[in-house]
């Protein structure tokens, strides 16, 4: 059975505050999320994409601790990054192989899998999204929404318990969004999505709303959704 498909655990924020250099970006940011589909949202600078960072240890907090299914996200960062999966807003920056195949299997070099059963797995995930047919193709040379599925093919082929995406639509067409929408919408792994559209995160379990580091609103989507656009009307 993939990490997925454990009994779900708790993402715990307890008191968490960050510095980038002399600026305050977090002030004290007690969380626990439980829920299977979580959308953060917030203007640029509100602190969101460094809350969704510190899940898989990419920002880790100047005062207070991240917890991930029982493990300190700055203690024990690579049993974390073995649960959480996470994807970026430019797919550019995640592809790092010449080839979308070879791309994708590059997540496993550190898994020490049988070659057959890599393979296997390699071919179940590009199955999965639809990019069998493009295996062989050079990665940076697909369109916008491709790339960014390859992104997420690369991440889920490690079969993480939870996948952080980060404004993974901002630089899509809305055809590709709603491709990327319809793709997260049919994930069993569990989500955590920072984003400037707000449809997206419509149907999720609960919406977070950051403004100047804080949380300033937690609740279900229609209401969190319209007191974030209050607050940018």
């Amino acid at each position: 059975m993939s990490a997925a498909g454990t009994a779900m655990g708790e993402i715990v924020f307890e008191g968490v505050s960050h510095d980038f250099g002399d600026e305050r970006v977090l002030e004290d940011v007690s969380l626990v999320l439980r829920e299977r589909r979580v959308g953060i949202v917030g203007a640029n600078g509100s602190g969101k994409s460094t809350l969704a960072r510190m899940i898989n240890g990419l920002v880790t907090p100047t005062v207070g601790r991240v917890v991930v299914d029982g493990l300190d996200v700055s203690r024990r960062g690579r049993e974390v990054r073995r649960r959480v999966g996470f994807v970026f807003t430019n797919a550019d920056n995640q592809i790092v192989m010449p080839t979308v195949r070879e791309d994708v299997a590059f997540t496993l070099r550190r898994h020490r899998l049988e070659k057959a059963d890599a393979a296997a797995r390699v071919d179940a995930v590009l199955e999965r999204f639809g990019l069998t047919d493009l295996a062989d193709r050079p990665a940076h040379r697909l369109s916008g929404g491709q790339k960014q599925l390859l992104a997420i093919a690369a991440v889920l082929v490690a079969e993480p318990a939870i996948v952080v995406a980060d404004e993974p639509t901002t630089l899509l067409d809305a055809r590709n969004a709603r491709r990327i929408a319809a793709t997260f919408e049919a994930l069993d792994e569990r989500l955590i999505v920072v984003s400037h559209h707000l449809e997206l995160l419509e149907d999720f379990d609960r919406v977070i709303v950051m403004e100047g580091g804080r949380v300033v609103a937690d609740d279900v989507p229609g209401i969190a959704l319209e007191a974030y656009r209050a607050l940018i009307a």
